[in-house]
């Protein structure tokens, strides 16, 4: 039998009408967005099915969006009793993930994350920066180009081979693209994000959630959650808030956790949530390896058909 492990998306895979459709097949998924709604006190629901794009692209409620999505197809998946070996997510997915390892439960992952992306935006406010996709250059070459830029930047997202997204100051971003760019990348992109995450940019919201996370009970989880910050399986609950606390400043080596869950003997990766981002990233990493999406109704109507 496959080993399978489940891969919750973060932020960028958000799009005005996510979850409709599984609120309306599914009632728990309906149940679970009027809870959300309940527990925020805005209604999630209709910024997720109606938008507008901007409300929802704005990071404290792009997070809680991508992980009520998530949680529900995982539970989805749990009712198909899909054996699962271990979890990961990128970036904001890492909560997810835990989620669906049984560290946190729906309550406090949705808690945690708005409170993660208030923090965030915040942050963002405090210290405007940017970030880029830099297409096409190894990782060696794309760390010198951070490292000769006098602005900060820095690499936050080790995606797959050949793309590295950068993060820091607008004119440190501005000149590693120019750097890059004359270092021979086929392909720089500014995203259209509202910060500089996983940068040194966003150490007052490190600072701010690890008291948040220092008062955070987390329950053993059922199976290792690989870490963004060291790529590795983990299932010591008790580093946790410290692992959480550094994603915010330190890169997510999505590769290398990749690579470490297939040499774990993971064969079958299963995309859980909107998009097909880490689809897309799996493949690259290694075009061997079985991958299934998870975001909608279709999709896990198929799954169910084969098993």
């Amino acid at each position: 039998m496959k080993k399978t492990a489940v891969i919750f998306p973060g932020q960028g895979s958000q799009f005005v009408g996510m979850g409709y459709d599984l609120a309306e097949q599914y009632g728990s998924a309906r149940d679970l967005f009027r809870k959300a709604d309940q527990i925020l006190g805005i209604s999630l629901s209709k910024i997720c099915f109606e938008g507008p794009e901007d409300l929802l692209r704005s990071t404290e409620n792009t997070q809680p969006a991508l992980f009520v999505h998530s949680f529900i197809v995982d539970q989805i998946l749990k009712q198909r009793q899909i054996p699962v070996h271990a979890a990961a997510g990128h970036s904001l997915g890492e909560f997810s993930a835990l989620a669906s390892a049984g560290a946190i439960d729906f309550d406090t992952g949705l808690r945690l994350v708005r409170k993660r992306g208030e923090m965030m935006q915040h942050a963002a406010d405090e210290n405007p920066g940017s970030m880029a996709a830099i297409i096409g250059l190894n990782t060696e070459t794309v760390v010198s180009v951070c490292e000769a830029v006098k602005e900060i930047v820095q690499p936050a997202n080790y995606n797959s081979p050949g793309q590295i997204v950068i993060s820091g100051s607008k004119a440190g971003v501005a000149r590693a693209m120019e750097l890059a760019k004359q270092a021979g990348a086929r392909r720089t992109l500014e995203l259209p994000v509202s910060g500089a995450f996983h940068s040194l940019f966003m150490r007052s919201a490190a600072d701010a959630f690890q008291q948040v996370l220092m008062r955070q009970p987390f329950h053993e989880m059922r199976v290792p959650v690989y870490s963004n910050v060291t790529a590795e399986a983990n299932t010591d609950i008790s580093v946790l808030p410290d692992l959480l606390v550094k994603q915010l400043t330190h890169s997510v080596r999505w590769i290398e956790t990749v690579e470490n869950m297939i040499a774990s003997g993971i064969s079958r990766f299963i995309e859980a949530g909107p998009g097909k981002v880490l689809s897309g990233l799996v493949r690259r990493i290694n075009p061997e390896v079985e991958v299934i999406q998870a975001g909608t109704a279709a999709d896990l109507e198929l799954i169910e058909q084969t098993g």
